[in-house]
């Protein structure tokens, strides 16, 4: 075992990941870190196209030949996956990538995507406000898709064990529910909340100095916690910062 992996060994799992993508022989899937094929070599052959990312030369040469599969020696971070066309993601993600395959994922068109992911992390993609695992990685992940946990798997169905447990979650990519008027603002705002997560709104912005002390305590929710506010509260609040700063730089 090289690069910290930890291979998925029950098949009865594998399995029902790729039931739980309803998979059809028109689709081309994408799958990341395919390792020693639990999901590859099932889904090969069932489809139009897998299309198999791996980083381990030796786990990619493993995987050639396989049929409808085309295999890909590299980093998925250093991938295009724009020029790449698929339709489906089916993957049991490198866990120490998650959060930036995802959001490199979500920046792509495709239908439906089953992931497995550590726990913890699942949790926060699903988390409501005021929860514990609530988190700038819920918000941004919420405004971009629908997030579903499909099942808990337990260590025992890896080799080597892992020391955590993990889940399958279902990803459903869908047009933001809320106007954002300026998203780099509201990754902005997004990012300096959860950075002071116990503190009213205001605070949290004058902390980083984003607006002057008088602009962030008239602001919508400004009194409020930030761990409170749902996703289109935020983007009502980075629309007001948004407006603020168009203002604020024409008067300038």
């Amino acid at each position: 075992m090289r690069r910290g992996q930890h291979f998925l060994v029950d098949g009865r799992v594998a399995q029902r990941q790729i039931d739980y993508a309803c998979l059809s022989p028109g689709d081309v899937v994408l799958e990341i870190g395919p390792g020693e094929g639990a999901l590859t070599r099932r889904m090969a052959g069932r489809v139009s196209r897998v299309i198999a990312i791996e980083i381990d030369g030796r786990l990619a040469e493993g995987l050639r030949g396989l049929p409808g599969v085309e295999v890909i020696h590299a980093d998925a971070l250093a991938v295009d996956f724009g020029s790449l066309s698929f339709n489906k993601v089916v993957s049991n993600l490198p866990y120490q990538i998650s959060s930036p395959v995802t959001f490199k994922l979500l920046a792509q068109d495709f239908e439906l995507a089953v992931l497995m992911y550590q726990r913890e992390f699942a949790r926060r993609l699903v988390a409501e406000p005021g929860s514990r695992d609530y988190s700038r990685l819920s918000v941004m992940a919420q405004y971009r898709a629908r997030w579903e946990i499909l099942e808990t798997v337990p260590p025992s169905t890896f080799r080597p064990h892992p020391e955590v447990y993990s889940c399958v979650v279902r990803v459903r990519p869908r047009p933001p529910p809320f106007a954002v008027w300026n998203p780099e603002v509201f990754e902005d705002v997004v990012r300096i909340l959860f950075s002071h997560r116990r503190k009213t709104i205001k605070n949290a912005l004058r902390a980083e100095r984003y607006v002057p002390p008088e602009v962030a305590a008239d602001l919508p929710y400004a009194r409020q916690r930030v761990g409170k506010l749902t996703p289109e509260q935020i983007g009502e609040l980075s629309n007001a910062l948004a407006q603020w700063r168009e203002e604020h730089e024409t008067a300038g």
